[in-house]
């Protein structure tokens, strides 16, 4: 959710076109807490409001809020003995944005050549 947040303060900052890719990634990394929140059986309209709002206030232990995927409550990372490096969900994000494209590049090219048949 910090991730999320953060992308989309910073499409705010972009002009034009350019603040589409930051905010459409920002809103998609929401589905992390949100399956997390429905896996659980919690009420998920509910909790995925407050944990927003945990984040928007910005104060100093904002980013470490989450979800307790066994109790479905919020609970932050120090609670629940959690503790992720930057460089692994970086690389992670990196990878799946480079797999994306290369998808799209590949349904490109395959629908050029489809077209240049007909």
């Amino acid at each position: 959710m910090a991730v999320s947040r953060a992308l989309v303060e910073k499409s705010k900052s972009v002009d034009g076109v350019q603040q589409w890719p930051f905010r459409a990634v920002g809103i998609a990394l929401e589905v992390i807490p949100k399956t997390l929140i429905e896996n659980c059986g919690a009420q998920t309209i509910r909790l995925l409001t407050e944990l927003r709002s945990k984040h928007a206030a910005n104060s100093p232990g904002s980013p470490l809020w989450g979800i307790d995927g066994e109790l479905g409550v919020l609970k932050t990372s120090e609670e629940l003995d959690i503790w992720e490096p930057y460089a692994v969900k970086a690389q992670t994000l990196k990878t799946a944005i480079e797999s994306a494209t290369l998808l799209l590049r590949v349904d490109e090219i395959v629908s050029g050549v489809s077209k240049k048949k007909e």
